[in-house]
């Protein structure tokens, strides 16, 4: 069984370098969950111990879109850490990263903790205000071709996230399941989707997440800010090219290069 440090220090080097690596997964099928999860630990570790601060979390894999243009089945979560979030209304520094994806997301601001067995109705009595937002995905695996170890490991292909200038109470939204969002690419419509594609409602995957860490004794403090996961399949950012995600009762969130 592959070492979980030396899979944390060879994802550490591909960020750094800006060097896709192939996955671990083609070398090593015994690459379980458990290893990909400390895995994925050592390499956030390694930001907090450079003086960066985890302020939350991300879910991937959560609507069937993104399920099949990652080839992949099940759910998944990473941190999110404040350097991973991207200043608004500024472009994006695509030579920071590998290569660049783009999908909507609906995130969550806790304003209470979330422990144990989190519902949906939990979620949304603990969350201050739901944001637009944007997740740019960065896998440091070539091709974006990785199976569910990999990508655990990888911390879910974290790269930056993008917030909407709204803030807005979920008490103020109509169902969160029908907020509408169309997704943009210079200007043309490329796809458009809702708020049910992230698990038939985005608060779902917030307590999918708060049970999994209850499993390890964990919980998900007052201030987090939770991404539930992507609403549509993800499409490359290039440099003098902008995505944009209009969002029912929430605005718009821009990714531009």
């Amino acid at each position: 069984m592959i070492d979980p440090r030396q899979i944390a220090d060879e994802l550490v080097v591909a960020e750094r370098e800006h060097k896709a690596i192939d996955p671990f997964t083609d070398t090593q099928p015994d690459f379980d969950l458990e290893t990909a999860y400390e895995a994925q630990r050592l390499f956030v570790k390694t930001k907090v111990d450079a003086g960066d601060v985890v302020v939350g979390a991300k879910l991937g894999l959560t609507s069937r879109a993104k399920q099949v243009a990652m080839n992949v089945s099940d759910p998944l979560y990473g941190k999110v850490t404040r350097t991973m979030l991207a200043p608004f209304g500024e472009p994006i520094d695509l030579t920071a990263l590998i290569q660049p994806r783009v999908e909507p997301e609906i995130a969550f601001l806790l304003g209470e903790e979330l422990s144990g067995r989190a519902t949906i109705t939990d979620v949304l009595a603990a969350t201050k205000v739901v944001f637009a937002a944007m997740d740019v995905l960065d896998s440091r695996y070539r091709d974006y071709r990785f199976k569910l170890p990999d990508v655990v490991a990888d911390n879910c292909s974290a790269g930056l996230f993008l917030l909407g200038s709204k803030a807005v109470p979920p008490t103020e939204l109509p169902d969160l399941r029908l907020l509408g969002c169309v997704l943009r690419a210079d200007g043309a419509v490329v796809t458009t989707a809702a708020g049910a594609a992230v698990m038939g409602h985005p608060a779902a995957s917030v307590a999918w997440l708060v049970r999994r860490l209850a499993e390890h004794g964990e919980s998900l403090p007052a201030g987090s800010l939770v991404f539930s996961g992507g609403l549509t399949a993800p499409i490359p950012l290039r440099v003098g090219h902008s995505i944009t995600a209009e969002f029912d009762g929430l605005g718009t969130v821009e990714a531009y290069a």
